[in-house]
């Protein structure tokens, strides 16, 4: 059981711990003590000193002073443990560790997935945990490592490294086309029985770019959904309009099972970029410094001219 209630090595930990939890709440989930537990040795801790270490609030803890420099001495050394354990458990043995996903559902089943399986293959001793969701998670609240999200501007206390441009086309199978057309201009589309991603309860605009000039286009799905499987199923049931990322009906375009329309605009809804998103100042195992170069390689290889 911790009992950091004096200042040594556990104790610093223990104290950056907390503060990285943003909660009291949050770090007895973390360090599996109950609530009460945590509170009660931040007090000792602080009484031993004889100095105020964190400000309490109903949703948040924050460093004093005192307290923010040795939430950083704390953090060095939790880093330098970390280290060490890590040296130890792969002394002599394949790499190993375990690593948290968040990967968006389209770009994951569709194009990340294989490379997943791939570095699964190679690398039989890490664990991967992967979770197929479209909302960006708090990696530090969710205990997640990386994340991949598409967007135009990355939150700025995450390192995004790039996997490469998103397009999105305006997609329709030939039953479809022979029956109703296709979209000639951006103005047909609120008018068009459109299939797209989309978030519940917000309204859904179409950012399009071409030649220095930006315009926004706010659409009217007749059919929407986060899982792209059952888009891609429903564009070519021929029920619509698809507006999807290029990569999930590449295939169907280059055999000319579906026909694009707008081809002249670079058209977006989530961003233009898809980024691997992961925590800076965050102690990276050999496993997931492995797993990171092996996936900004597989990106750089899909994007290199054929």
């Amino acid at each position: 059981m911790m009992n950091p209630t004096s200042l040594n090595a556990e104790s610093l930990v223990f104290l950056a711990d907390i503060l990285d939890a943003g909660n009291l709440s949050a770090a007895a989930r973390r360090l599996k003590m109950t609530r009460a537990n945590v509170s009660y040795h931040l007090n000792r801790l602080e009484q031993s000193l004889g100095q105020q270490l964190v400000r309490r609030t109903t949703r948040r803890t924050e460093p004093t002073e005192v307290g923010l420099r040795l939430y950083e001495h704390g953090c060095r050394i939790r880093t330098e443990l970390a280290m060490a354990q890590d040296s130890v458990r792969e002394l002599g043995q394949q790499l190993r560790g375990r690593l948290r996903l968040s990967i968006p559902s389209g770009f994951g089943l569709t194009v990340m997935g294989p490379w997943l399986l791939d570095f699964k293959r190679q690398y039989p001793g890490i664990v991967l945990d992967v979770t197929f969701e479209n909302h960006l998670p708090d990696l530090l609240r969710d205990e997640t490592d990386i994340s991949v999200r598409v967007m135009s501007n990355p939150p700025q206390n995450l390192v995004a490294r790039s996997l490469g441009p998103v397009r999105h086309v305006a997609c329709a199978t030939h039953s479809y086309v022979a029956r109703h057309g296709l979209p000639a201009s951006l103005e047909d589309l609120p008018s068009a029985p459109v299939i797209t991603s989309g978030v519940v309860g917000r309204q859904l605009r179409l950012s399009a770019y071409r030649d220095q000039q930006r315009q926004e286009v706010l659409l009217e799905p007749t059919l929407m959904s986060e899982n792209f499987q059952f888009l891609h199923q429903a564009i070519m049931d021929g029920l619509g309009i698809g507006i999807v990322p290029d990569y999930l009906v590449q295939d169907e375009i280059e055999h000319g099972a579906v026909q694009t329309a707008l081809n002249d605009w670079q058209l977006s809804i989530f961003g233009t970029e898809m980024y691997l998103l992961y925590m800076p100042n965050r102690y990276h195992t050999r496993a997931t410094s492995v797993f990171i170069e092996t996936i900004l390689a597989r990106a750089q290889a899909r994007l290199a001219p054929a």
